[in-house]
């Protein structure tokens, strides 16, 4: 959702620093998630939110206290009555503290740039391990430090590490603890 604001903000030539015109601009989008894709005003977005320069300018978005008061308001009406999954590093502390199963993700830095590194290369955009490395742990560091939304996991979230798990170990690793900790 941070990246459709940051992307939406680009398109629109929405100065960052506009406090006010970024939170209405994250009050005005559409966005839904269909089949795996993320749809933002009827356009699927997919691809354009994960671009180096939404990357790079994701940070000024997510550090506006406004938008995150928007996005968590609208993360909790599209879950109202529903059983879901969401991820995001405030997902478990701040958008849903009450949620029966928080699992908290990670892997290496070194991993992640090179999954990162795959999943540009996958979508034909040119990328660079080393850059992307950097740019995340910079990301990384300053998701810590913020103190609305950062970056850490809830006190009763389960860590779990995935060096070197494929996407189906990963996925069958999350459903045991899913069915261990609510029992479906």
């Amino acid at each position: 959702m941070y990246r459709c604001v940051t992307l939406a903000c680009q398109r629109r030539g929405i100065a960052f620093s506009d406090v006010d015109l970024v939170a209405d601009t994250a009050l005005e989008l559409h966005i839904d998630l269909v089949d795996g894709r993320v749809i933002m005003d009827d356009e699927d977005v997919s691809i354009a939110i994960r671009s180096p320069a939404v990357t790079k300018s994701i940070k000024q978005v997510a550090d506006n206290l406004k938008v995150r008061a928007a996005l968590v308001q609208s993360q909790r009406r599209w879950v109202q009555g529903k059983n879901v999954v969401t991820e995001g590093r405030d997902q478990g502390t701040v958008a849903f503290p009450d949620a029966p199963c928080k699992i908290f993700l990670t892997a290496s830095p070194e991993e992640r740039a090179r999954r990162r590194l795959q999943q540009m290369l996958d979508a034909g955009i040119d990328a660079d391990y080393d850059e992307i490395l950097q740019q995340q742990q910079e990301r990384d560091e300053n998701d810590m430090k913020r103190p609305t939304g950062g970056l850490r996991p809830a006190s009763n979230a389960i860590t779990v590490n995935t060096d070197g798990m494929t996407e189906d170990e990963v996925l069958s690793r999350l459903l045991a603890i899913v069915q261990e900790r609510i029992g479906k």
